[in-house]
């Protein structure tokens, strides 16, 4: 079964998915040195980086499951006056044709669905990026506490459980990775950087501690 969930974008109070993340900079600037131009935004949520990647010259188009995020960003585009193609879609069927991107960004966004699920975007992604284009990825590592906690939580299966603890991803389904499984699933890649993994503590409750790995990856 494959199985995924919008986040709930309408309950969103925090301006943090406003904001570009920090590698967003670094990759402008790499992928336009190797002259890249069309770049996915795939699972865009608010819309900050296909806005950031626009306003930086490349020709971006962007996803997501959500309606609301759609559309808060085809308004943002529009007040910014900027050109991006957008639509609702399931990343589990991508509505592209084969080799139709250099770059594709997906952040903290594909392991929002199970096992099986997993495997098919990942495959997606495969066939709609071009043979020596880049991905930039983010993943949930089993290190991190939901994980370690998993039986506080409903499990679907070896690697994917629903997290509840907050209304904007109830019920939504979570990925996990180790290293070994990044190994396994990037056997059609070579690492432009190698894997990082990276915490996050509360600093109220540390003991609730966020790991996800970030990778940034070129098709063979």
């Amino acid at each position: 079964m494959e199985r995924t969930k919008a986040w709930d974008w309408s309950k969103n109070t925090d301006d943090q998915w406003l904001i570009p993340c920090m590698e967003s900079a670094y990759l402008a600037e790499k992928w336009k040195s190797k002259g890249y131009n069309s770049f996915l935004d795939l699972g865009c949520g608010l819309g900050r980086h296909s806005i950031y990647m626009a306003s930086h010259g490349f020709d971006v188009t962007a996803i997501d499951l959500s309606e609301y995020g759609v559309s808060h960003l085809n308004e943002w585009a529009k007040k910014s006056n900027l050109d991006i193609k957008t639509g609702v879609c399931n990343m589990l069927s991508l509505p592209f044709e084969d080799n139709s991107f250099d770059c594709i960004m997906a952040y903290n966004v594909i392991y929002h669905t199970d096992t099986p699920g997993f495997s098919k975007v990942f495959n997606e992604i495969k066939r709609i990026l071009k043979p020596g284009g880049e991905l930039f990825i983010t993943l949930i590592s089993k290190n991190t506490y939901s994980w370690q906690m998993a039986e506080s939580y409903k499990r679907i299966d070896e690697n994917t459980i629903l997290r509840d603890e907050h209304e904007t991803e109830r019920d939504v389904p979570h990925f996990y990775v180790d290293l070994e499984d990044i190994k396994r699933l990037f056997t059609d890649f070579k690492f432009v950087k190698l894997p990082v993994e990276w915490c996050e503590y509360n600093m109220d409750n540390p003991e609730y501690y966020s790991r996800h790995w970030t990778i940034t990856a070129e098709l063979k």
